[in-house]
């Protein structure tokens, strides 16, 4: 995917300028000290690269765009305007969660745009961190671009904005406690979150300032999958070392205790939540699953078959195992077993190749459990499962997540769908005492499950209020760091002559 950069006076929108020169530049890893070691995708992430005060590059007279992305519509927008006050028909109308910034959502052209107002060097650097998370396949928000250099049409210059695409179907925290949800949400919320924590902390990024305020989620299945949405003050590492981990897990547990007992204070949170516990919780979780991850097992020569075992149980959790490092131990009579765990998504994976569904990790065990039914079911256990696979998306799939409701499908996955019909199916069959066919199961849930996912419009203008409440953004707060595109042989330039 091409970075590119578009300048334009301030104060005009840059889809009415003309007479610009392309140049084209291309991606080279980065050679720092610091850096050098970081796995080569991340190194080759990006051009955008913040930089310092002590750098004195000055700001941007003109409006400049660096994107990953090649949306026209991009350039109409009105970048000469502060964020707070850009027209109400642009807006979409979805629930924010709590920011020190002003962030809205965005339609542009048929996506919808997060925009983060804040200052260059902070958009910049929050940029770069992005891509490169997003190049090593981790649970992010997927970044679209910086746009700095904004004035107003007298002159005045702006914020930065950082642009990134909105994670459909996502939720904050709050609106998830808005809703009608279980009683284990916080648990199960908590659990997500430990989840990418690990994935995160492998892959050496340190995160500074975790919290649920920070992390969008999703359902999958009976569960939630948790995605960053906040990287201003992390940082990635060839490696993290135990006291780096450890003062993420410390952070994450006050400040995840802190805002369930404001969810309590606004009776938004269940009598019987310990908050405490639930901070508890996150520091035990997370420390179980690294130990599973990365402790080395201990064999006998003749208890090899454990080896299979260890990575079976890494992918039962979800996890790949690349390969395996085996050493004798001093004493010679036992095997030391460290497996090297390069992702997670096993299952997911493995349905994508299968069907092509791209989904998450729960979502994917059960329709696999799902297709594994429907090929016992038609005697076809003998046969090529990708050839099943076919029919069962065809037959039984596909049917089913056509029946959802026009005005819910911005509202619920295809595949959260299709998960809780046939949890509604078997809730149904158990109390009718046999079998239901699943368009009666679908019309069932429908009628009586679904709109629980629909906000009420009171609920999310309570949501958005509040989260404009948490903004304490102030330009003075940040350095005037500052990075110029037209400096940068890895940018491709549009730029008025």
């Amino acid at each position: 995917m091409r970075l590119f950069t578009l300048l334009a006076p301030h104060g005009k929108s840059p889809a009415l300028l003309r007479g610009f020169s392309y140049m084209p530049g291309t991606l080279e890893g980065m050679e720092s000290t610091g850096t050098s070691r970081l796995d080569p995708r991340a190194l080759q992430a990006t051009s955008v690269k913040a930089t310092d005060d002590s750098d004195g590059v000055r700001e941007p007279q003109a409006l400049q765009i660096t994107a990953a992305s090649s949306n026209p519509k991009m350039f109409t927008l009105p970048w000469e305007t502060p964020l707070a006050s850009w027209p109400r028909e642009l807006l979409a109308n979805l629930p924010r969660g709590i920011s020190r910034h002003i962030v809205r959502f965005v339609h542009v052209g048929d996506e919808i745009y997060a925009m983060k107002e804040i200052t260059r060097s902070v958009a910049e650097r929050e940029y770069e961190l992005l891509r490169r998370l997003q190049k090593l396949e981790l649970p992010t928000v997927t970044p679209i671009a910086v746009v700095t250099g904004r004035h107003t049409k007298e002159g005045e210059p702006l914020e930065s904005i950082l642009v990134t695409r909105h994670l459909k179907f996502s939720l904050p925290y709050r609106a998830l406690f808005a809703g009608n949800l279980q009683h284990d949400t916080a648990q199960r919320l908590i659990d997500a979150l430990a989840v990418l924590l690990v994935r995160l902390h492998l892959a050496g990024f340190y995160w500074g300032d975790v919290s649920l305020s920070n992390v969008l989620f999703l359902r999958d299945a009976d569960a939630f999958s948790a995605f960053l949405v906040d990287a201003e003050t992390g940082d990635l590492h060839p490696e993290l070392t135990d006291g780096q981990r450890e003062y993420d897990i410390d952070l994450a547990r006050t400040n995840i205790i802190g805002e369930l007992m404001d969810l309590s204070s606004g009776r938004l949170l269940p009598d019987d939540v310990d908050e405490v516990e639930v901070g508890d919780r996150l520091v035990e979780r997370y420390h179980s699953l690294w130990r599973t991850l990365t402790d080395v097992d201990k064999f006998g020569p003749d208890e090899m078959w454990k080896i299979e075992s260890r990575v079976n149980e890494l992918n039962k959790l979800g996890f790949d195992v690349d390969e395996l490092e085996m050493k004798t131990a001093d004493d010679g009579k036992r095997v030391l077993v460290r497996p090297r765990v390069v992702d997670a998504g096993y299952a997911s994976r493995k349905l994508l190749r299968l069907t092509g569904l791209d989904v998450q990790e729960n979502q994917a065990r059960r329709l696999l459990n799902d297709l594994d039914a429907y090929r016992a079911s038609t005697w076809r256990e003998g046969e090529e499962l990708e050839i099943v696979a076919t029919d069962w998306m065809r037959e039984v799939f596909e049917p089913t997540v056509r029946m959802i409701p026009r005005e819910y499908r911005s509202q619920i996955e295809p595949a959260q769908f299709f998960h809780e019909v046939l949890d509604h199916r078997w809730f149904l069959a158990e109390k009718a005492g046999h079998d239901v066919p699943m368009g009666e199961a679908v019309a069932s849930y429908i009628k009586n499950v679904l709109p629980q996912h629909q906000l009420d419009s009171k609920v999310m203008e309570a949501i958005n209020d509040e989260a404009d409440s948490g903004v304490v953004d102030n330009e003075a707060t940040y350095g005037d760091e500052s990075y110029n595109p037209e400096d940068d042989p890895d940018a491709a330039v549009w730029a008025t002559r």
